[in-house]
């Protein structure tokens, strides 16, 4: 896989991550097994165009102050919650020797005949799966093709789906990817009726507080 640089420098701690931003300029960190954390800056523009195109699994190059070399990987990225910019990112190491762990992102292809002849809907359960390789097996993507999806009862699962040499997933071998389940159907609530509106009926209620016949007590 290629591997793109992108140029950083060393921060310096006295300023805040507000004011870099500010100057268009993005706060970083760098740190990870055998060396030593230090605070970076970047160009906002340059990273975000590299980003787009890189992601979170491919290597990076970090070019610090024009002297140290070491290769990364976007290990986290944290974006206004307003705005969605990105205001932070953390830079991992990695050895080109060591096998990493890292998510690639899953592309789904095709059209499922599930959808078109029964009129299904596609679920997706997983948008990337789990995998560890050495840092220059990683891929951007991995094709997932729905055409096996014929019916309501057809899957596929992470054993369906076809990976690179030198990459091993760690999903468990039988999770679901993707399936076709039938649209929910519509649920009408039944017409609330106020009790004002329920027509009264007659009901014959005994008297059963009426006066006895009293008798004739009067004397002959």
């Amino acid at each position: 896989m290629d591997i793109q640089t992108i140029e950083v420098q060393t921060r310096n701690a006295g300023i805040k991550s507000k004011d870099l931003r500010l100057q268009n300029l993005l706060p970083a960190e760098f740190y990870g097994k055998g060396v030593k954390n230090v605070s970076l800056q970047l160009a906002y523009g340059v990273f975000r165009r590299l980003f787009k195109t890189a992601g979170k699994n491919t290597v990076i190059e970090l070019n610090v102050d024009g002297k140290a070399k070491h290769n990364v990987l976007v290990h986290d990225i944290q974006r206004d919650p307003i705005s969605d910019k990105l205001i932070h990112v953390d830079f991992i190491n990695v050895r080109m020797d060591q096998v990493i762990h890292a998510k690639i992102p899953l592309k789904f292809v095709g059209l499922a005949p599930a959808v078109k002849e029964f009129g299904g809907i596609l679920t997706y359960n997983l948008d990337e799966i789990g995998v560890k390789c050495l840092p220059k097996d990683l891929i951007h993507s991995i094709e997932v093709s729905v055409d096996s999806i014929v019916d309501l009862h057809s899957y596929v699962r992470v054993k369906d789906l076809i990976v690179p040499e030198g990459i091993t997933v760690v999903n468990p071998p039988d999770e679901v990817v993707v399936t076709a389940v039938l649209p929910k159907e519509e649920v009408v609530d039944a017409p609330v009726v106020a009790a004002a509106d329920v027509p009264a009926t007659a009901v014959a209620v005994p008297a059963a507080d009426a006066a006895a016949p009293t008798p004739d007590t009067k004397k002959k």
